[in-house]
């Protein structure tokens, strides 16, 4: 149910095999009122990401989410309403996914999208569903701002020392629990940077693996 490397059925990565210094940045749930700052951070940075939104979020706010596609970041799927995805029922499972899928393509979302459950559970009807429906499975290999709420400082200093070429990092910029983790974006992108990696958003994080 929590593994972070292993689902019952259907495709599931958590870091991509590959020789090259990319990783892909992805953010978890919203979007909310801080989209602006957050697009005008990665403007900045000139980077391109994956946010893996709730759908009643994107529905309560479509212009952050079709703001989010225009400038050029790419939008996955992190449920409807954030539930926990486990002893719960298919009829369940495809509501949450497919009214977020509708919500995505609502905001201009033209390719494939990607799923990420929420807090990573997945037990058996969850699977199923994307394993029938040929859905992947995105899960991450660094996670800097769960649990306690750590400083920016921290943030920028477990990114720098967990990250490996093809890590998925996981970031929550929303609310307001997240605003340590949006002044760290900054930080940990040009300390990635300085190392020599790139950013590459998730689905061009997967054209990268190594065969």
């Amino acid at each position: 149910m929590n593994a972070r490397t292993f689902q019952l059925a259907g495709e599931l990565i958590d870091r991509v095999a590959t020789d090259e210094k990319v990783v892909a940045l992805t953010f978890d749930d919203g979007p909310d009122e801080h989209a602006p700052e957050i697009i005008d951070i990665l403007d900045e940075l000139r980077v391109r990401a994956t946010f893996f939104v709730i759908g009643s979020q994107v529905e309560a706010r479509p212009q952050a989410a079709q703001a989010l596609v225009a400038h050029g970041h790419q939008l996955a799927n992190h449920t409807y309403t954030h539930q926990r995805m486990i002893f719960v029922s298919p009829a369940t499972v495809a509501n949450e996914v497919e009214r977020t899928d509708a919500a995505i393509r609502a905001a201009g979302q033209r390719d494939e999208i990607l799923f990420r459950p929420p807090t990573g559970k997945k037990l058996l009807m969850l699977p199923l569903y994307l394993a029938d429906h040929q859905r992947r499975t995105v899960m991450w290999d660094v996670e800097p701002d769960s649990g306690k709420t750590p400083t920016a400082a921290e943030i920028v200093t477990a990114v720098r020392e967990e990250t490996r070429p093809g890590s998925i990092i996981l970031l929550h910029p929303w609310y307001a629990g997240g605003r340590n983790t949006r002044e760290a974006i900054k930080g940990l992108v040009t300390g990635l940077r300085e190392q020599g990696y790139r950013f590459v958003t998730v689905s061009e994080l997967l054209a990268l693996r190594r065969r």
